[in-house]
């Protein structure tokens, strides 16, 4: 390797120069994806319901690099409307897309409401599909063949096996991740021609709002059938995150990373009554 092919260590999985735009950004592992996308040197908007949470995560983001605040419900067709009107007034392309915001929800199976299935595939599918499409012009803007623009879609190691640590199913959360995996498989076809790359990331335990009612109750049985023994940490998804919009990516599409200590392939005890 002569000295001009040479690695630079200190490039690798720079995102410097860079804009990502993170949905759900404001806590858990939607924050520290955007902590870890400011840290290597991108501009990143924020997205998130509250608006008061939203901003005040901006303002402390921006202590370290430029961080704006766009609150908008990504769930509706006007919450979608509005986020990208605004950044397509405030960028003139985006590098970086990460679908991020995601809900739950939990019930027997006999008693699980119509409503609440089609509320977590609305916001888990759905819109993750609709911000992505209406991006597109954006996200063009900014690929180029050598250095693609990234999609990153946040799936979940539920849309890859079946849990069963948790005895209140979550059918429908579940169902919703194994479409976000697929979904990132048609459109890293559909949007490779198109200097688009479009991945997705299967975190396993960590915590967060979503997880927080199972880490209360079974923390213990994650621990126990997870072969490293713990849950994982938000940096750690934030890593692989990193990674896929860096250029060391730039040839890595329609993948889907679990991220679990190794959960999916140690097989799973389920939890006895």
């Amino acid at each position: 390797m002569s000295n001009e092919e040479a690695i630079n260590v200190a490039d690798l999985f720079s995102v410097n120069g860079k804009t990502a735009l993170v949905t759900g950004g404001s806590r858990g592992i939607g924050l520290m994806i955007a902590r870890g996308y400011i840290e290597g040197g991108a501009k990143v908007y924020i997205s998130s319901r509250k608006k008061d949470v939203c901003d005040k995560v901006a303002e402390e983001l921006s202590q370290i690099g430029p961080c704006v605040s766009l609150p908008a419900n990504v769930a509706t067709p006007e919450g979608r409307k509005f986020l990208v009107d605004e950044i397509t007034k405030q960028e003139g392309s985006l590098s970086i897309l990460v679908n991020n915001a995601g809900i739950t929800w939990g019930a027997p199976l006999e008693e699980y409401p119509d409503d609440a299935f089609q509320k977590v595939m609305n916001l888990n599918v759905h819109a993750m599909f609709a911000l992505t499409r209406d991006l597109l012009p954006l996200l063009e803007k900014a690929a180029t063949r050598e250095d693609p623009a990234r999609v990153i879609n946040i799936g979940s190691m539920d849309g890859i096996y079946v849990p069963t640590v948790q005895q209140t199913g979550t059918y429908a959360y579940s169902a919703s991740k194994a479409a976000v995996h697929h979904l990132t498989r048609a459109l890293a076809v559909e949007l490779g021609p198109r200097n688009i790359t479009v991945n997705a990331v299967a975190p396993g335990f960590f915590p967060s709002k979503i997880t927080e009612f199972i880490m209360d109750h079974y923390l213990d049985d994650m621990e126990g059938n997870c072969p490293l023994k713990r849950i994982g940490k938000p940096e750690e998804v934030a890593n692989v995150v990193l990674f896929l919009a860096s250029d060391e990516a730039s040839f890595v599409t329609g993948a889907a990373y679990a991220v679990d200590g190794g959960f999916l392939i140690s097989g799973e005890i389920p939890v006895e009554d």
